[in-house]
């Protein structure tokens, strides 16, 4: 399966896509997304100066206001 990256505060999502088999790796600094097939994050720190340095080329999901199973199926999608 994947290896996916998500932010520490996101703990239903980790243990769902484990539950799915997916190799999760916590987000705590930039470059643990490097090796990533998938990034999960908040949302939350949004880029408010329109800045932008990229570190991994892996598809990125914004679970915000999204369910464990919703966030999933978008990891899921965007690997297939």
């Amino acid at each position: 399966m994947a290896r996916v990256g998500v932010e520490q505060s996101l703990t239903n999502i980790t243990q769902a896509l484990r539950n799915k088999g997916h190799e999760v790796v916590e987000l705590k600094q930039e470059t643990d997304a490097q090796n990533c097939d998938c990034c999960v994050v908040t949302g939350l720190d949004s880029n408010v100066m329109g800045m932008q340095d990229t570190v991994t080329k892996a598809p990125v999901i914004d679970a915000n206001g999204m369910s464990a199973d919703e966030v999933c199926q978008a990891v899921e999608s965007r690997l297939s």
